[in-house]
């Protein structure tokens, strides 16, 4: 690859079957993996290779198959059309050590305003085949999906191309808080508070999503809401 001249391409494949044996034969370090082909699935070829499989960078027009791509240990998910600077990110983070790295911060993420963003404020969130333009008060939770995040509003969710922290760097954060390591809720969201495990809180939030503190994140919970 002329602009990642320490990648090598040691094979392409048409489709899982071409793919199995090629990965079989050459043993590569890294596969791109679309997850949509002929006869089979990504995630049904990555099955029928058992627990022994290179790093995975997965490669799709569609996020709805973010989460389940991160449970197969998934390097990075890149939605077509690619973006350079996101080839970039993921290509990063595979050539890491144990190719895992924690979530990176969008490389486009220095283009953002720096304004902060209020509740009656609208925003587009975008995926490759749908853009919704809401207010940051319709946010009900943001979830991190690898250098992605899920998401959602009202009776919707979207997969889009922003890290969790992205997000919580804009969002108001007198309204917004983490919920634990991955997870970021909207406050005025919050219909129900219940005690959970090791001092911890269970909170149900609108449209019947349900998010769980640690001991350590309802002290914060509580130190920000109680009277």
């Amino acid at each position: 690859m002329k602009a990642f001249p320490e990648i090598h391409i040691a094979g392409e494949a048409v489709n899982a079957r071409e793919a199995r044996e090629r990965i079989q034969t050459l043993q590569p370090d890294l596969v791109f993996l679309d997850i949509q082909m002929p006869e089979e699935t990504g995630f049904e070829l990555l099955d029928s290779l058992g627990d022994k499989f290179p790093r995975i960078i997965f490669t799709t027009a569609y996020d709805a198959f973010a989460l389940r791509a991160f449970e197969f240990g998934a390097v990075d998910y890149l939605l077509k059309p690619i973006a350079p600077k996101r080839l970039a990110i993921a290509l990063q983070r595979a050539c890491a050590t144990d190719g895992r790295l924690e979530p990176a911060e969008d490389l486009e993420a220095t283009d953002l305003p720096t304004r902060p963003l209020g509740l009656q404020d609208k925003v587009l969130l975008g995926s490759s085949d749908r853009i919704a333009y809401v207010p940051v008060g319709s946010i009900i939770a943001a979830e991190s999906v690898g250098a992605y995040s899920k998401v959602w509003f009202e009776d919707s969710a979207l997969v889009i191309r922003r890290s969790l922290s992205v997000l919580e760097a804009r969002l108001p954060t007198e309204f917004f808080m983490r919920a634990n390591r991955s997870q970021l809720i909207n406050l005025q969201q919050v219909q129900s508070v219940e005690p959970w495990f090791s001092g911890g809180m269970k909170l149900k939030l609108s449209g019947d999503l349900t998010v769980e503190l640690s001991r350590r994140q309802a002290k914060v919970f509580r130190e920000r809401n109680t009277l």
